[in-house]
């Protein structure tokens, strides 16, 4: 008895929980077929609210999964335009939504408002691309009542008007009613057939309960209804990848004209261009501003005779090595900006030596390890670690600067130009993508778009000028992978310095080990102003020494707080 009345309960629950808490006293459609394509549908409902409601959802499917008469499935995706209910507030998606779902939701009613008893509703809409063209035959085929509502239908009337000159009978028109894949003609309706219209009405005590459907099913003639055809079916489903084409292709027409450089032929050369540091031909032959180029200034002034790099060994159990830079003579003065940015960043006095990296750490006392004592004119490498990065910023940005003379003004103002059209762009055609090919599109135009912002940044052209030191350094560059001892030796002749004056331009070609290595069987001292614990013993051994240091100074000089993002400009030029 108690498993019976738990049933019953259960019962009594989802019939309430599925209770829309109104009854359709009575449903009449009217649809109105045009031959260009679409039709017309007018609903009307005389509803009454048993309970106090806001109003009530129209939702009409818009995605459909069909076989087709060849037996092929087919995804249709039909279109819900021109929506009005007269008389009432309503709310409807905009196309774009629509576009995204695979339903039309149309909300009647008002959220300030509650109503009760009997109300009417009249809704009006537009359907595209819901005929099935088969062969011979052109099928429409519309399910009359709401498939969300579990309301009881006391009453349905329907008609359907066909194009002038189409007669309609019970030959060609159809009507099922029940669950929902029923495929045996109701009997419940009385059909009237008048040319060109099909009229049909519920018969006295019938009553579609919830969950029934009612299905008009009519045979056009062939050719009596236009069929919208897309020109290029690829361009329904595909089209965004002719705009992705049509993107890069422009921005390729661009970047040829004014962001690619004029062919240079590189003349071989022994040594870099007169009055070109190695930084600047750093940035000449890659077109960007690497840290790794400022930092080949360092074995730059070394040569000069500006400053000293002195290794520091691991000290103590827990210590470790570092580099200290000593100044020996002040920058001249008719060095760049960035030069000087970076020289008085090194050595400015007015901060304590305290700031610049002097260690005393109780710690290290215990375990061995001795405090390192610095004078006026020295700086320690770790010191500059997490602040130095500001420094390098600012310094990397007077090179981009100093190195404008060398490009194309119009490069750089087409090069801006660019930018702008291509975020509009993405703005533009992120939402076309996603309104008439859905979310993939988007999300496709939206990357290429950002990637041609990427490459937009390099879009910087040379002029005379910079072609012509470019044909130099890029015979020098050549040189220096190709070099032969003889040829070596000869130059060293010429210039005991040879070596130490251009290995700052062979660190910024990223090209360092590889020039160090072919001056090894050559026995000539390694540069002065470089020292190690265990001093200059040969090229081989320098060699090794000075590109651990270098790479740790570079990391160490760049790096900044985690706050501020990691340091930028990273690379190697030429590399």
């Amino acid at each position: 008895m108690k498993s019976v009345f738990s049933l019953l309960l259960l019962f009594l629950a989802t019939i309430t929980s599925f209770s829309q808490g109104f009854l359709v006293n009575n449903c009449k459609v009217d649809i109105y077929i045009s031959e260009k394509g679409y039709f017309d549908v007018v609903e009307n409902y005389d509803i009454n609210f048993t309970e106090y409601k806001h109003g009530i959802y129209r939702t009409i499917l818009t995605a459909y999964d069909l076989e087709n008469f060849e037996g092929k499935r087919e995804k249709r995706k039909i279109w819900i335009s021109r929506i009005d209910v007269p008389g009432h507030h309503f709310e409807s998606p905009f196309d774009f939504v629509q576009k995204l779902s695979d339903r039309v939701d149309i909300k009647i009613g008002d959220k300030d408002k509650t109503i009760i008893g009997p109300q009417h509703y009249e809704i009006k809409y537009r359907v595209g691309n819901a005929f099935l063209f088969e062969g011979p035959v052109i099928r429409f085929y519309w399910n009359l009542k709401p498939d969300d509502w579990y309301a009881d239908f006391e009453k349905i009337e329907f008609s359907v008007h066909a194009p002038e000159g189409i007669d309609l009978s019970e030959e060609n028109c159809f009507v099922y009613s029940g669950y929902s894949g029923t495929s045996t003609v109701s009997d419940a309706f009385n059909l009237y057939y008048e040319n060109n219209t099909l009229t049909g009405t519920s018969k006295s005590g019938h009553v579609s309960h919830k969950g029934d459907s009612v299905t008009v099913l009519i045979n056009l003639p062939e050719g009596s209804i236009k069929e919208a055809k897309p020109l290029w079916p690829f361009w329904n489903d595909y089209g965004w990848t002719f705009l992705i084409a049509l993107l890069i292709g422009s921005f390729y027409y661009v970047w040829n004209r004014y962001g690619r450089d004029d062919r240079v032929i590189s003349t071989t050369s022994f040594y870099p261009p007169k009055n070109i540091d190695p930084a600047m031909a750093g940035f000449l032959i890659n077109d960007r501003e690497d840290n790794s180029d400022l930092i080949a200034l360092l074995p730059y002034w070394g040569s000069r005779g500006l400053i000293r790099i002195e290794e520091i060994p691991k000290q103590g159990l827990f210590g470790s090595s570092d580099t200290k830079l000593v100044r020996l003579k002040p920058l001249p003065e008719d060095a760049s900006e960035y030069e000087q940015t970076i020289f008085n960043g090194l050595f400015d006095d007015s901060l304590s030596l305290s700031s610049k990296g002097k260690t005393t750490h109780i710690f290290g006392h215990l375990l061995g390890q001795k405090e390192i004592e610095l004078k006026s004119g020295e700086v320690l490498v770790s010191s500059l670690k997490n602040t130095f990065y500001t420094t390098m910023s600012s310094a990397r940005s007077s090179l981009k600067k100093k190195a404008q003379p060398y490009y194309e003004a119009e490069s750089k103002k087409v090069q801006g130009c660019t930018l702008g059209i291509l975020i509009v762009t993405a703005i533009i055609l992120g939402f076309a993508g996603l309104f008439f090919w859905g979310p993939l599109a988007l999300i496709a135009l939206v990357i290429t778009c950002i990637v041609l912002i990427f490459l937009n940044m390099y879009m910087i052209k040379k002029n005379a000028l910079g072609n012509r030191m470019l044909s130099e350094l890029k015979g020098f560059k050549k040189f220096i992978k190709i070099a032969e001892e003889n040829k070596l030796k000869m130059l060293l002749k010429e210039d005991p310095g040879y070596f130490e004056n251009t290995m700052g331009y062979a660190l910024a070609f990223g090209l360092f080990d590889r020039w160090a290595k072919k001056f090894d069987a050559l026995q000539i001292p390694p540069p002065n102003w470089y020292n190690t614990p265990s001093g200059n013993i040969n090229m081989y051994a320098f060699s090794k020494s000075f590109s651990h240091s270098m790479s740790s100074m570079k990391s160490t000089m760049v790096s900044s707080p985690s706050s501020s993002g990691g340091s930028s400009g990273g690379g190697s030029s030429g590399g």
